[in-house]
C-alpha cells in the first residue's frame, strides 16, 4: 500500500508545556533528537497518530478524548526522568519510558504514585511478575524471551549448537546488558561458547570488536543495537564477509534504516514482537481520518515501517487496557489506577487484534494479577536484499520458559528482597 504525503505537517510538543486539560492522557516520552532520533521519531509517530485515529474516527475512546503529551527526552535517561516529572500531575494514565535506562529510574517512582508503566519488549525482564512489581507490565515479551528466540530459531534450523560459538555485540548500557544472563544459561544449557562484545554510546566506534570477530569468527553473532551502531555494525559484517544468515538481532536492531542498500545485508534476520508490512485495515483508517487529513504527526516518511507499526501496536494495547478498565468500572474517564485494573485484565485474543484492524498483527496474549509479561512470544524477520524489504519468517513462538522461569522469579525475589517488598497475594 502506497502512501499520499502531506503537505502540512502536525506540529509536535517537544517540551512540555502547561498541562494539558485531557480526559485521557498519554504521555509519550519521545526522542526525536540524538544519536537515536532514526528509531525515536517513527515510534512516537505511529503512537500518536494511532491515538489521532481514534479521536477523529471515533470521538476518542468510550467518549472521551485522547490526548498525547510528547516530552523530548533524546534517549537520555536524567531527561526521561524529568519528564516523568512534568508530565505525572497532567492525568498521565500510563508511561511507555521507551528505555531500559528510564525504565530502571521509573519503577519505584511511578509505583509509588500509582501509575502504570508499560515497557513492551524492553526494560526490567522481572517486572513480568506481576505480585513483585504490581504497577509495571512489559507484555508481549521480553529481552531474555528475545534471546532464547532467537536460539531456538538457530537450533530449529540449522541444528544443535554444543561446541559452536555464539558471540553477542551489545550496546554498553543497560539495554544491551539485559539478555547476558539468559545467554549464559543458554550457553550452559545447550554447550556453546559464550562471548560478549561491549560497544560503547552512541556506537560509531566499533573496530576492536570486530577485529574479534574477524579473528574468532564465531559461529552466530547476535545484536542488542539501536541507532547509529547497528549501521555501523552492518557495515562492518559487510566489510569482512561476515554471514549475514548467522547475524540476528534483537527488535531495536531490525529496522529499514540498520540494513545496507543492494544485496549487502540479505539474509540478516532479526526478532519481533509485532510484525512488518502495512497490509492491514488499520492503514486504510490512518490514510482517510488522518493522513488525508494532514493531522500525521511526521512528515509521512515512517508510515508503514517496522517502528511506526510498533508504536501502532503500542497505542493499540494501551486503548484496548483503557476499554477494558472503561467496562470494569463503568465509567469512561478513569483513573490510573482503574488503568492498570485494565492492563491487569488486557486479554488479546484475535477479537481485540481484529476490533482494531491489527489482526496478526502480534501474538495472542492475556494478563493477569500474577504475570504482567504474556505469553513472550515473538517472531523473526529476514532482510530480502532482492525486494528490499522485511519478510516474516515462521510464527510467533514462546521461548525456552524452563530457562526464562526460573530467572524471572530469582531476579524479582532479589528485587523485593532488595527492597523490602511484600509479594501480594493475589
Amino acid at each position: 500500500m502506497k502512501f499520499k504525503q502531506i503537505a502540512t505537517v502536525a506540529l509536535t510538543t517537544l517540551a512540555v508545556s502547561a498541562p494539558v486539560a485531557a480526559d485521557l492522557m498519554f504521555p509519550s516520552l519521545s526522542y526525536r533528537t540524538g544519536p537515536y532520533a532514526s528509531g525515536g521519531i517513527p515510534f512516537a509517530d505511529g503512537y500518536a497518530d494511532f491515538f489521532t485515529m481514534l479521536n477523529e474516527r471515533d470521538g476518542g475512546i468510550g467518549g472521551e478524548k485522547a490526548v498525547v503529551e510528547e516530552c523530548e527526552t533524546g534517549f537520555s535517561t536524567p531527561k526521561g526522568v524529568e519528564c516523568y516529572e512534568a508530565t505525572k500531575n497532567n492525568g498521565a494514565l500510563v508511561y511507555q519510558p521507551l528505555s531500559t535506562g528510564i525504565t530502571y529510574q521509573l519503577i519505584p517512582k511511578a509505583s509509588a504514585d500509582g501509575i502504570p508503566v508499560l515497557s513492551s519488549g524492553y526494560g526490567r525482564t522481572a517486572s513480568a511478575d506481576g505480585t513483585i512489581f504490581p504497577w509495571v507490565f512489559n507484555f508481549p515479551t521480553n529481552y531474555w524471551a528475545g534471546a532464547s528466540r532467537i536460539i531456538n530459531h538457530i537450533i530449529d534450523n540449522d541444528g544443535a549448537l554444543e561446541g559452536k560459538s555464539v558471540a553477542l555485540l551489545y550496546h554498553n548500557s543497560g539495554y544491551g546488558k539485559e539478555p547476558i544472563r539468559t545467554l549464559e544459561a543458554l550457553a550452559e544449557k545447550h554447550g556453546f561458547n559464550f562471548t560478549k562484545l561491549a560497544v560503547d554510546h552512541p556506537g560509531q566506534e566499533q573496530k576492536s570488536q570486530w577485529l574479534q570477530i574477524r579473528r574468532e569468527r564465531p559461529d552466530y553473532l547476535l545484536m542488542w543495537g539501536w541507532g547509529v551502531m547497528n549501521q555501523v555494525a552492518m557495515q562492518e559484517a559487510a566489510n569482512i564477509r561476515y554471514p549475514m544468515e548467522n547475524f540476528y538481532g534483537i527488535w531495536w536492531s531490525g529496522t529499514e534504516l540498520d540494513v545496507l542498500p543492494g544485496m549487502a545485508s540479505h539474509g540478516y534476520k532479526a526478532a519481533n514482537f509485532s510484525v512488518v508490512g502495512s497490509d492491514f485495515p488499520i492503514y486504510d483508517e490512518l490514510q482517510k481520518h488522518v493522513i488525508d487529513k494532514g493531522l500525521a504527526a511526521g512528515d509521512g516518511s515512517s508510515v508503514g515501517s517496522v517502528i511506526y507499526n510498533r508504536g501502532l501496536y503500542a497505542g493499540m494495547v494501551v486503548a484496548e487496557a483503557v476499554r477494558t478498565a472503561q467496562a470494569m468500572h463503568g465509567v469512561s474517564n478513569i483513573t490510573p489506577a482503574m488503568m492498570r485494573d485494565g492492563l491487569e485484565a488486557l486479554n488479546m485474543n484475535a477479537d481485540a487484534y481484529a476490533r482494531n484492524g491489527m489482526s496478526g498483527f502480534g501474538p495472542d496474549f492475556q494478563i493477569t494479577c500474577e504475570d504482567h509479561g504474556g505469553t513472550q512470544m515473538a517472531i523473526i524477520q529476514e532482510w530480502d536484499g532482492k525486494s528490499q524489504e522485511w519478510k516474516m519468517i515462521g510464527d510467533f513462538e514462546a521461548p525456552d520458559m524452563d530457562v526464562i522461569g526460573p530467572l524471572i522469579q530469582a531476579d524479582s525475589e532479589a528485587y523485593a528482597k532488595e527492597n523490602d517488598i511484600t509479594r501480594r497475594d493475589c
